[in-house]
């Protein structure tokens, strides 16, 4: 450009840093990314057991020299500790397992030999399954442990649930309480409303408020389900007696 004057017109630009702008706060994220992983992989070793804790151990000691094994476990790829892990897991549970059988049978044994049950130990099943051990009270035709139609517990069933109780005190296991009922349909004008869910669910809550007159503690009881008739004992027959029922759940500790 050249002014009035004729002579020309310079324009210099000045060149501006970036300032707070830059790349600084990129290092800065960096760093704390890298902090975050390292957090995360103390907090992952510290879950692990202690054969996988001995190895990384080990690496951290002599990483030249550490044998596959160990290199495996940081590179996430131990599946010969995995499976021994697993391995270990599975002998703890079975050994459980084994222990709540053997108490379950106790159970059994005891209250045959007691003149109060007698004549019902024929109507208490006992099973293993997934969730740990099942203890059910089943009606039958002679002995009937509710009120028709009710959630009344009837004297003898309540004196059974407590003689339960005071067995499945001396554990440290969960317990679930569940009630079941058969198809029959429950259905009045004046409770158009209230169905087997709620029925079973109200007989489960009998059972668990007969449970704590026992020595059981109220933290030991982890749940209450009311199942209606939707896990029959006896599905050919979805109205067969022996679908109404009490199930006590004593679970596994793992």
């Amino acid at each position: 450009m050249i002014n009035p004057d004729g002579n020309p017109i310079i324009i210099k630009k000045k060149k501006h840093d970036h300032g707070h702008h830059g790349g600084a706060w990129k290092v800065a994220y960096a760093d704390f990314v890298t902090a975050m992983m390292a957090l995360f992989i103390v907090l992952w070793v510290l879950g692990q057991d202690d054969a996988i804790k001995e190895s990384i151990a080990r690496y951290f000691k002599d990483p030249i020299g550490f044998s596959d094994k160990g290199k495996n476990v940081l590179e996430g790829n131990s599946s010969e500790l995995l499976n021994i892990d697993l391995e270990k897991q599975l002998q703890q549970r079975e050994t459980e397992k084994q222990e709540l059988k053997k108490m379950g049978e106790q159970i059994l044994s005891e209250l045959s030999d007691d003149p109060d049950f007698t004549d019902i130990t024929d109507q208490i099943k006992i099973e293993i399954v997934d969730e740990g051990l099942k203890i059910e009270i089943v009606d039958s035709a002679d002995d009937i442990f509710f009120e028709i139609g009710t959630a009344q517990l009837k004297p003898e069933a309540a004196k059974l649930l407590q003689k339960i109780g005071d067995y499945l005190s001396k554990l440290p296991n969960k317990i679930v309480i569940e009630g079941h009922t058969d198809s029959r349909q429950y259905n009045t004008i004046k409770d158009a409303g209230y169905t087997n869910f709620e029925l079973s669910a109200d007989r489960a809550n009998s059972a668990r408020r007969a449970l704590l007159l026992s020595l059981i503690n109220v933290n030991q009881i982890d749940e209450i389900r009311g199942h209606a008739d939707r896990k029959l004992r006896d599905k050919s027959d979805p109205f067969n007696i022996v679908n109404r029922r009490i199930s006590i759940i004593v679970k596994f500790l793992k």
